[in-house]
């Protein structure tokens, strides 16, 4: 048994973003640990040790740690796995046009083998195709003068009045022809009077423009009708339901019932990132608002730690068609007016709501959602790349320790802002995105890391580096190879359960 020095110098490195006496359930932090700033990655070639190291094993950590999982094992079968329509025609070429453009960035020779046609995709799956920089468009800037009353209405793009390549786009932003031409094409789609949902879905797999994101986000999750003549009118009901049981329940927050749930969201929301946005006080009143709404509204799970971090993409999202800045997330919304908020509050609600009612599993009793779908993960990877799995094993590193909170935090945890909110642009697009496809990603950013995971042979600086991968600097390019790699596992594996079984 480990001193009480020796566990408390472990737990102050491990969770060295706690305040006081409070722990992370998950043992979260935000934003991601970037190891170039704190120069924990290895150099190149590096010396041989003066002596050999001697291997920390799981027991010794639970030994050492009072924050250990009780990991426990879930005996029951594994979910069904349902596939969506794969389009077998374009999957493979499109996968490798986007993996040998990766490698020849990098310098490297693309694989040994016959080259994929030259021939471009056949329209109806851009899935595999390397998005664009969309991310980087600006948000539509509000009129000079004062503020006209806002409209619901306002949230829906007119096709007229979509902008040129480069001429309407703020100065600090300038769009490629290519940029601009997507951008379009999502403005014609939404400025129907009947969207196609499925055409909306396949342009929006490659990522969504900023400026239409609010209202695709809406559709795609099913809480704006495609009729457009129906949308401000459900926009306006729904606002006025939702502030109807604001009404009806927030007061009741202190009373002995409820107190200690109401404590908890109190606690959690100044650990969400980004800090410069949610420590707002106007932003921490909504977040409180929404999360205590939902947990009354759902018994079944009530509150738990991660459905915190659910709300932010959404309220930034939403928020972007109210301010002009272009970093969304460090605004100041004190110039926001108020009626504004009030409708950003009422989307990021139902939105976070209905994205909820697809992975509740995750965050009842005992979170069986979350212990199946490790198990899937840690049966899956087995699969596809034994030694990296075993290399887990040997050094008695559990999937639950570090993949938990990749699934309670659908991996907001792990990414920039930004990369999330792209991740979701695809989410909202696939089919069962957030429950299903996640598992691919999961797993095809585990891979990632491949080599650097071989490289460790302690259990404690393993488990070290997988809760806090080096993702601060990714951006769109390394999203857009996450998701292409994340659809050919599930092309291989999604119509073949038996591949989970031994």
């Amino acid at each position: 048994m480990a001193s009480d020095g020796a566990r408390r110098q472990f737990w102050k490195r491990s969770n060295s973003k706690v305040p006081g006496s409070i722990r992370h359930v998950y043992g979260a932090q935000h934003p991601p640990f970037d190891p170039l700033s704190h120069g924990t990655l290895p150099q190149a070639a590096p010396s041989p040790p003066a002596r050999p190291r001697r291997v920390s094993t799981f027991q010794e950590f639970e030994s050492d740690t009072s924050d250990a999982w009780d990991a426990g094992e879930d005996d029951d079968g594994l979910l069904a796995m349902a596939a969506a329509q794969l389009h077998t025609d374009v999957v493979l070429e499109t996968a490798h046009r986007v993996l040998r453009d990766h490698r020849q960035r990098q310098g490297q020779r693309p694989p040994a083998g016959p080259e994929p046609p030259a021939t471009p995709p056949p329209a109806g799956d851009p899935r595999l195709v390397k998005s664009v920089s969309e991310s980087h468009a600006s948000c539509p800037a509000e009129s000079a003068g004062a503020p006209a009353p806002l409209q619901r209405s306002q949230s829906l793009p007119q096709a007229d009045s979509a902008p040129g390549p480069a001429a309407e786009a703020p100065s600090s932003v300038v769009l490629s022809e290519r940029e601009a031409s997507r951008l379009d094409k999502f403005r014609q789609l939404l400025a129907g009077p009947n969207t196609d949902l499925e055409e909306l879905r396949r342009l929006s797999w490659s990522g969504i423009p900023r400026p239409v994101r609010p209202v695709t986000w809406k559709l795609l999750s099913g809480y704006l009708p495609a009729n457009a003549d129906r949308r401000a009118a459900t926009l306006q009901r729904k606002q006025e339901e939702y502030f109807a049981l604001v009404e009806q329940y927030y007061g009741s927050r202190h009373e002995e019932a409820h107190q200690d749930t109401y404590r908890q969201i109190r606690i959690d929301i100044p650990r969400m990132g980004p800090e410069a946005l949610v420590l707002q006080p106007r932003v921490t009143e909504i977040f409180e608002r929404i999360l205590f709404i939902w947990a009354i509204r759902h018994p079944a799970s009530g509150y738990v730690q991660g459905i915190n971090d659910l709300v932010t993409p959404f309220f930034v999202v939403f928020i972007c068609e109210h301010v002009e800045e272009e970093a969304v997330d460090t605004a100041d919304l004190s110039r926001v007016p108020e009626e504004a908020l009030r409708n950003v509050e009422a989307d990021t609600y139902w939105c976070m709501s209905r994205l909820l009612d697809g992975i509740q599993d995750n965050y009842t009793f005992a979170q069986p959602g979350i212990q199946t779908k490790v198990k899937m993960l840690q049966e899956l990877v087995s699969r596809i790349d034994e030694p990296l799995h075993q290399h887990l094993d040997q050094h008695e590193v559990r999937y639950l320790q570090f993949t938990f909170r990749w699934m309670n935090n659908l991996l907001m945890r792990e990414l920039p802002l930004a990369c999330t909110v792209r991740l979701w642009d695809t989410y909202q697009a696939e089919p069962d995105g957030f429950s299903h496809f996640h598992l691919y990603v999961c797993a095809a950013f585990l891979l990632r890391w491949r080599t650097e995971i071989l490289a460790e042979r302690d259990f404690q600086e393993l488990l070290l580096f997988l809760q806090n991968l080096p993702t601060a600097r990714w951006g769109d390019r390394d999203m857009s190879l996450l998701l292409a790699n994340a659809y050919r596992l599930q092309f291989a594996f999604a119509d073949a359960p038996n591949h989970y079984k031994r």
